[in-house]
């Protein structure tokens, strides 16, 4: 099985790579996040292909997506739905909103309002939406692909922290290499810019990939590494805010796609500190007196890594 998910795994890179060129391990470790069921947040600056990329990959999927653009006049009812009056029959009815898809793309996020941004709470969490104190389901699989703009540029809102939480990964793109971004230039075309990607695998498929990542193992020394690490961005005086158990069971339930796309049946204490920055990094918050010393997040994770003992054996 693991074999299969690699196979699918492969071509899915291939086909996002084909619109988004040299991020082959952005676009590795989106998919990690996507095949566990997951959220992703893509965060980078304006133009490095941000909502390409996740009109690629949802694209790459034959299930349905819907895009929203988050502008500070977007209201919750315009992501989530809103009750409307039927006249004929005298009744309210709920009529969905964009949220209803396998794929949601939510671009640029942190420049809707805090109120708006809360909208997705439920629905990334739970996989429902209560409205008139009804809960309606939305479709299997469903993932959230939001992209934002970093929280210094003006008219963003910052994302709080229960809102962050709900993201199992937060990648970023970058600018493409010299020799990358000529290709761009070189290979552009009008009639091309606003292609998008033949699907390779499907909503069914995609829940058998789901499900048989879910078997790849995970002994007990690294389930303990993976608290381990967590305990130590709790306990660590520079961060105000530590990894939540949401956090290391997103790192466990990657750790496994990430195998699974090598071909492997087991996770390695390799596949966690790979992922651990992506994972833990957005889930973590400075304490005002680091801030003020220019301390980054980037540098405590890292130390926090270097601190903690490695499993040296795989049990079994």
């Amino acid at each position: 099985m693991a074999d299969q998910v690699a196979s699918v795994f492969h071509a899915l890179i291939d086909n996002v790579e084909s619109i988004v060129r040299g991020k082959a391990e952005s676009i590795r470790l989106a998919l990690c996040c996507l095949l566990t069921e997951g959220h992703l947040l893509i965060d980078d600056v304006p133009g490095t292909g941000k909502t390409s990329m996740a009109k690629a990959i949802a694209g790459s999927i034959a299930g349905s997506w819907k895009r929203v653009q988050f502008t500070p006049d977007l209201l919750p009812s315009d992501v989530t739905g809103v009750m409307v009056f039927d006249q004929r029959t005298s009744s309210f009815s709920f009529r969905q909103g964009p949220v209803f898809t396998n794929v949601l793309i939510g671009d640029e996020i942190n420049r809707a309002s805090p109120k708006t941004q809360s909208a997705l709470l439920e629905v990334m969490e739970e996989r429902q939406v209560t409205a008139d104190g009804v809960p309606h389901l939305v479709p299997r699989p469903f993932f959230v692909i939001a992209t934002q703009n970093p929280r210094d540029f003006h008219g963003t809102f910052p994302l709080p922290d229960v809102q962050l939480d709900r993201f199992a990964m937060k990648v970023s793109l970058g600018y493409a290499d010299q020799a990358t971004e000529v290709v761009v230039l070189e290979s552009y075309r009008r009639e091309n810019r606003d292609r998008g990607v033949p699907a390779v695998t499907n909503a069914t498929q995609l829940e058998s990939l789901i499900a048989a990542i879910e078997q790849i193992e995970v002994v007990h020394s690294i389930n303990d590494y993976i608290v381990r690490l967590a305990n130590g961005t709790r306990a660590h005086p520079d961060l105000r805010l530590g990894v939540s158990t949401r956090g290391t069971l997103s790192l466990m339930r990657v750790a496994k796609a990430y195998a699974a796309s090598e071909q492997r049946g087991y996770v390695t204490p390799d596949d966690i500190k790979t992922l651990v920055e992506p994972v833990f990094g957005h889930r973590i918050s400075l304490s005002s007196e680091a801030e003020l010393r220019g301390v980054r997040s980037e540098q405590v994770l890292a130390e926090i890594v270097d601190d903690v003992d490695v499993p040296r054996h795989r049990e079994g």
